[in-house]
């Protein structure tokens, strides 16, 4: 069994507005990543929520997804991957791994998960020349991420990770301009 923890706790300054709630082609940024890790077969797919929590709540049908809240996601990314490995709880044992995703990069689909989580090691996303989320990281390495400080997130763990190329996984959604961009490519 393999989690998802999405990352949608930000307060989107650069943005103006909560980048969970924007919408591309028919849905916001968050259920397309919900989606997109029931789809890979993610279970259970975990959403950690921080600014803006009760109005992105409100906004977005997250259906079986386990909520979690983030009341330290000023403290960066980090608290949120920590929150979320946190909330498996006593299933943690029973789980091969975990895939950590932003909710603010609409080239992820579940096809590029499921080949994350195929060699069941640490595997992360490579685009503009760099490593990075979505990553799959295997049940061992649970207790590196509970202990992540700061906005690097899991940087650190994937610095030699294999990779799977995810075709315009550069483009997340964190100014206007972005999703301008998006949603001419997402339509």
């Amino acid at each position: 069994m393999i989690a998802a923890v999405i990352m949608a706790a930000g307060a989107s300054t650069r943005l103006g507005e909560p980048k969970q709630l924007v919408r591309i082609a028919g849905e916001t940024l968050l259920e397309r990543a919900v989606r997109a890790a029931r789809e890979a077969g993610c279970s259970p797919v975990v959403v950690v929520l921080g600014a803006e929590a009760d109005k992105i709540r409100a906004q977005c049908n997250l259906s079986d997804a386990v909520i979690v809240i983030n009341h330290d996601w000023r403290q960066g990314m980090a608290s949120s991957i920590r929150q979320g490995v946190c909330s498996l709880g006593s299933i943690a044992n029973d789980m091969d791994g975990v895939v950590l995703m932003a909710c603010d990069q609409p080239a992820v689909t579940s096809q590029h998960l499921q080949a994350l989580m195929h060699s069941r090691k640490v595997t992360a996303s490579a685009y503009a020349r760099r490593r990075g989320v979505p990553a799959y990281l295997p049940a061992a390495a649970f207790a590196q991420l509970i202990q992540l400080r700061g906005d690097a997130g899991a940087r650190n763990l994937l610095r030699d990770a294999d990779t799977v190329e995810l075709e315009g996984g550069d483009l997340d959604i964190d100014t206007l301009e972005d999703l301008t961009q998006a949603e001419c490519r997402y339509r």
